[in-house]
């Protein structure tokens, strides 16, 4: 039973888009927060406060919601508690009728999932798997631009995995699909659960091997070699493909 006089962390998420007091999660007893926290669900516990998730209701004022990205500053811990929030917030909206018979779907009580009232089964948040991959040649490092990127910023290659494909084809892959070029050396980095609105982003390394830049211009608005004494506006920090950057970057001046 929620504890009106604990201190707590707070995502209240509303269209996709969190609840924030000095561009921050609230961390605030329920009472203080003037809304009803009742179908509150704990999601975790960020240095020994708790974490809830908690949906809006209707009357919330809009302009009080921003963006997760607007959280990129914030702990890696935390940044993915909130993601949990937006993920979870956006299977209870797109999930609502059950695959199976069409039933109609309701929050499971004692789990993260979503079950039918009508044939009883359950249906779990949907993942998507992405890979994310920084590619070096020597003393440069493959950067690519984006049409959504509308401030202009270079970030490395990523995509989508498909069905029946490792993640290490894919990695290949959608390099050759969207650069032309050929890797080899492709090593796991690491991941990042990226709530945009539901993907897992799978971070890797690799060298370049063969092939010259041919950008796919579908897919991107330019893709360079860049040293590290010119680089563009980069990925902001807090995100994978920033942590990929500068691990490559660091790689690059030490040798």
């Amino acid at each position: 039973m929620l504890n009106n006089q604990e201190l707590a962390y707070w995502c209240i998420v509303r269209n996709r888009k969190l609840y924030l007091v000095n561009h921050t999660l609230p961390l605030m007893m329920p009472e203080q927060l003037e809304m009803d926290c009742e179908q509150a669900r704990s999601i975790g516990e960020y240095r020994g406060k708790p974490v809830y998730w908690l949906e809006a209701t209707e009357n919330a004022q809009e302009q009080d919601f921003y963006s997760q990205r607007d959280l990129l500053s914030i702990d890696g811990e935390l940044f993915n508690l909130a993601g949990k929030a937006t993920q979870l917030s956006h299977m209870l909206h797109t999930q609502a009728f059950c695959p199976s018979c069409g039933g109609q779907c309701e929050l499971a009580e004692h789990e993260f999932a979503m079950r039918c009232r009508n044939c009883q089964s359950s249906h779990y948040p949907r993942v998507s798997p992405c890979v994310i991959v920084a590619v070096r040649r020597q003393d440069k490092i493959l950067l690519a631009q984006h049409p959504r990127h509308k401030t202009g910023l270079y970030t490395v290659i990523a995509g989508f995995v498909e069905a029946g494909e490792t993640l290490e084809q894919c990695v290949a892959r959608e390099v050759e699909e969207e650069t032309g070029i050929q890797i080899s050396n492709i090593r796991y980095f690491g991941s990042q659960p990226w709530a945009f609105p539901s993907n897992l982003m799978m971070g890797f390394l690799a060298d370049y091997e063969s092939g010259e830049l041919n950008p796919d211009y579908e897919e991107l608005t330019d893709a360079v070699w860049a040293g590290c004494d010119e680089l563009p506006l980069l990925a902001p920090e807090g995100t994978i493909a920033r942590t990929l950057i500068e691990y490559t970057l660091t790689l690059m001046a030490d040798s």
